[in-house]
């Protein structure tokens, strides 16, 4: 073997290291959804935002606060777009469905538990309505066409669902799939379900505003910063720079 044809294969194999390092930053998925990745920059594969219209039928919501519910995935992201939305009060990390005795990210994040990953959104119905909540929803967190997953993640604690809180929401949520469905806005069949809501229950601590106590984590730089930088590119109107806590 000559000296240029050594190094030539030295070259390769150096760059194929790298190659798979490089995949496993953006593949693997370790406890805590992998750690912070070094070569992760902001720039690499923003997911893709769907801008869809309002919907046409509304809660008809009251008063100065409302709740409701979204699992869309991983909540570190769900919860990081509400957050940074004007009008919304506090974001709660949690599961719904289930038992309270399996409610724990250990449980829930194998598989073993009815929970889905969800966040608990108060908000302020005056400045932004059920209806805004759903639209940026499917515009930039969840992707509806998705079965039991989102993003990288697997799983039916990863499914997507709307979970009313009241009649008027019901009717809302139930219009506005229907209305998606109609539109075709996206290639697949819409697949998030409407659940009824039986509890939620809050995450562990450390899971409360993760986005904001870890903004360079490999999982956050690469899965849920790009949604909330499609919130202020699609919805600027709607976007607040400090996000609630």
């Amino acid at each position: 073997m000559g000296p240029f044809l050594s190094r030539t294969l030295l070259f390769g194999a150096a760059f194929a290291c790298f190659g798979a390092i490089w995949a496993g930053l953006h593949t693997s998925l370790p406890d805590e959804r992998g750690g912070t990745a070094p070569f992760v920059g902001t720039a690499h594969a923003a997911e893709k935002a769907t801008i869809i219209p309002m919907p046409r039928v509304r809660a008809g919501e009251t008063g100065k606060r409302a709740v409701a519910i979204f699992a869309g995935g991983c909540f570190w992201g769900v919860e990081g777009v509400f957050e940074h939305s004007k009008g919304v009060i506090s974001v709660t990390s949690g599961y719904h469905g289930g038992s309270k005795s399996s409610a724990s990210y250990k449980l829930v994040s194998a598989g073993l538990t009815d929970h889905a990953e969800a966040v608990r959104v108060v908000y302020d119905p005056r400045t932004i309505s059920y209806g805004q909540l759903m639209q940026i929803f499917f515009s930039v967190i969840a992707d509806p066409t998705m079965l039991n997953a989102q993003g990288p993640d697997r799983g039916k604690q990863y499914r997507s669902a709307l979970v009313p809180m009241n009649a008027g929401q019901a009717r809302a949520a139930r219009a506005y799939l229907a209305q998606l469905e109609k539109g075709r806005y996206w290639k697949r069949p819409i697949v998030t379900k409407i659940e009824a809501y039986q509890a939620f229950y809050p995450a562990e601590t450390y899971h409360q505003d993760f986005i904001q106590k870890n903004p360079r984590q490999g999982y956050i730089v690469r899965w849920d910063k790009p949604k909330i930088a499609n919130l202020k590119r699609h919805f600027p109107s709607r976007y607040r720079s400090k996000p609630v806590r």
